[in-house]
């Protein structure tokens, strides 16, 4: 009789403990969350990048603003000039205006493959610099995981405006 008594015992025993360890256990977890989009927009070294970025293609930037008006003003003038125009110089003009907007076509996927080439890279630089600061925010708070991307967000595990404070108070080094 004793025998079973320690058994049951035993089996209340460990069924508290199967339930209390895990009351336990989601007692010590702790989440946080970075939202990635407000340190590209807050973030100093993100507005460095952004910075950089619209020095850098500026000039190209000006000169198809320029190109595609020069198109626009000989389309227009030729619009206005054709009725009067000989068959033959109407043709010439008219292949003369397709050749250039092409060539404008061209140069401005060439400007926006370049410039989304440039500002993956610079983006990729900032979040791999966010992510260091994440890390470092992690460790020394005791977090057991921070998310990235979520559906919904309770606003008090949300860590942004540290990592913020920590990722600029780190490029002002």
């Amino acid at each position: 009789m004793k025998s079973l008594s320690r058994h049951f015992t035993l089996a209340v025993l460990l069924s508290t403990l199967a339930v209390a360890a895990p009351a336990a256990q989601a007692q010590e977890f702790k989440a946080g969350f970075v939202n990635t989009d407000r340190i590209f927009r807050e973030a100093t070294t993100a507005k460095a990048a952004q910075a950089k970025l619209e020095q850098e293609f500026s000039r190209r930037e000006k000169d198809l603003v320029e190109m595609g008006n020069t198109l626009k003003t000989a389309t227009e003038k030729f619009e206005r000039e054709a009725p009067t125009m000989a068959e033959s110089q109407r043709t010439t003009r008219q292949r003369q205006l397709v050749d250039q907007d092409r060539e404008f076509q061209r140069k401005r996927r060439e400007f926006q493959e370049d410039l989304n080439a440039r500002k993956n890279e610079e983006l990729a630089q900032v979040l791999e610099r966010a992510n260091k600061v994440v890390k470092q925010v992690a460790e020394a708070e005791k977090y057991d995981v921070i998310l990235q991307e979520a559906v919904y967000i309770n606003p008090k595990h949300d860590i942004t405006d540290k990592v913020i404070k920590a990722l600029n108070a780190a490029a002002g080094k």
